[in-house]
């Protein structure tokens, strides 16, 4: 079934819920990194002494992406189960209603150790909705998408995060110039939220009104839904999850090198005021809305894979001088730097990313192919890069010599799987992809009763 066929109305509608739905995981998910670093650690672990608690309330963040397989793993199954709009609305209400409730949790002052362990408990319920979020959001854009758009169509899965992040920081900056330290303390810090609720009560209207992709009903009508899908999709996709992998460790790397990594660097190496880095970062971030979706519609005109090698090398290149301009201290060099690492060489492969990673793997299959790739690039690529850079520039007493050989090195695998990866935008999204015996099993194993297992 042709996506040529779905009306123009219900493509923009399901890219601004796409939109919508990730801004809000990603507001969400920043949220909580950021009151990590700020209040988290006296308000829930309060036993132990500042640092203790700061590395307490940091580990509880991680525990986020370590669910996030688990949420891949989750959303795949039944996303190619019983449909994506199901997944995408289950998503939004475990990450925005988690949200809300930590913002009216007691602390530890007033239910003990019981606060940590909810805080605990909530953390991993966002971390499980974020993991199915993003597969479900890309792949409902992409198959809804006229197919000479479906890279610009599905850059406006990309620009939630940029746009969460925008808005969380936001609105933290603005509570704390606005409230003394112990207001925010007391009761500013769980204002943002609560707030989440209201974004949610907004996604949840935008996304029960849109319908599920074509190619999945298609899935649906001649009776061919995976009954393991996951399964299947590690069976007969297995280079596609490998090549996913491999095209996701680098972009997610350095945005976490352009976006975290850097106000270590700038405060503990270079001496320089943390507020430089985050001003860099945030301009860096506000050009990602025009950047991420002008390199998707350049993947619609060249190439996914042209435009994503470029992404590749562009990173590599770019990260060799970046700490010495960071150690200048001059702030326009520093978000320079920061400009054309993030807006050039990242986004370069994050606007055409959904598009591609979604066509690499047939409609029976897909979320559950793109969300392992997915997820263990992110868990390779952004989970490793800030505790790998930072043990590196220890090791090597503050010179960032290692630390650029192993973003290098990270360049590497990307641009191999790049390599590899064969060219998507005029591929069609339906079942060609599996070879014939593949496609054989896969169809006798569909003609078993259809229950969600």
């Amino acid at each position: 079934m042709s996506t040529e066929t779905r009306p123009q109305k219900m493509t923009g509608k399901v890219a601004v819920a796409s939109f919508i739905g990730t801004t809000i995981e990603g507001y969400d998910f920043v949220l909580y990194g950021l009151a990590a670093a700020t209040v988290f650690g006296p308000l829930f672990f309060a036993p132990a002494d500042p640092l203790v608690g700061t590395i307490a309330a940091f580990a509880t963040y991680a525990v986020g992406f370590v669910a996030r397989p688990i949420g891949g793993v989750l959303g795949g199954h039944y996303g190619d189960r019983i449909g994506r709009k199901s997944v995408l609305v289950a998503s939004l209400l475990l990450t925005g209603l988690a949200t809300t409730a930590i913002g009216l949790l007691p602390t530890y002052a007033q239910i003990s150790w019981v606060a940590p362990a909810l805080l605990l408990l909530l953390r991993v319920i966002q971390g499980i909705g974020y993991g199915a979020e993003w597969a479900g959001a890309a792949l409902m854009t992409v198959e809804h998408a006229a197919p000479k758009k479906r890279g610009l169509t599905s850059s406006a899965t990309q620009l939630g995060p940029t746009s969460g992040m925008l808005l969380a920081t936001g609105v933290l900056l603005v509570l704390e110039n606005s409230l003394s330290d112990e207001q925010f303390l007391a009761w500013g810090w769980r204002v943002p939220f609560v707030a989440s609720l209201v974004l949610v009560a907004v996604g949840l209207v935008i996304r029960l009104s849109v319908e599920d992709s074509p190619e999945f009903k298609h899935v649906q009508s001649v009776q061919s839904v995976a009954a393991r899908p996951v399964l299947e999709s590690l069976k007969t996709h297995p280079r596609q999850i490998l090549l996913t992998t491999g095209l996701r460790i680098a972009q997610n790397a350095f945005y976490y090198v352009y976006t975290v990594f850097i106000l270590t660097y700038l405060t503990q190496v270079s001496g320089t005021d943390r507020n430089t880095g985050l001003t860099a970062v945030l301009i860096a971030s506000a050009l990602g809305l025009v950047t991420v979706p002008l390199w998707g519609a350049l993947s619609d005109r060249f190439g996914r894979r042209s435009v994503y090698l470029f992404g590749a090398v562009a990173s590599a290149a770019a990260i060799i001088p970046f700490f010495w301009l960071l150690d200048t201290g001059n702030i326009l060099l520093i978000i320079l730097g920061v400009v054309v690492g993030l807006n050039i060489g990242h986004d370069a492969m994050y606007g055409p990313q959904a598009a591609f990673f979604s066509e690499l793997f047939s409609t029976r299959v897909r979320f559950s192919g793109v969300s392992i790739g997915y997820q263990i690039g992110s868990v390779l690529g952004g989970g490793l890069a800030p505790l790998v850079a930072t043990a590196l520039l220890a090791a090597g007493g503050g010179n960032p010599v290692w630390v650029v050989v192993y973003f290098l090195a990270v360049s590497a695998i990307t641009i191999v799987a790049t390599l590899k990866a064969p060219e998507t935008k005029d591929r069609a999204l339906g079942e060609t992809e599996l070879p014939g015996e593949a496609r054989a099993e896969a169809a006798a194993e569909s003609r078993e009763p259809a229950v969600v297992r």
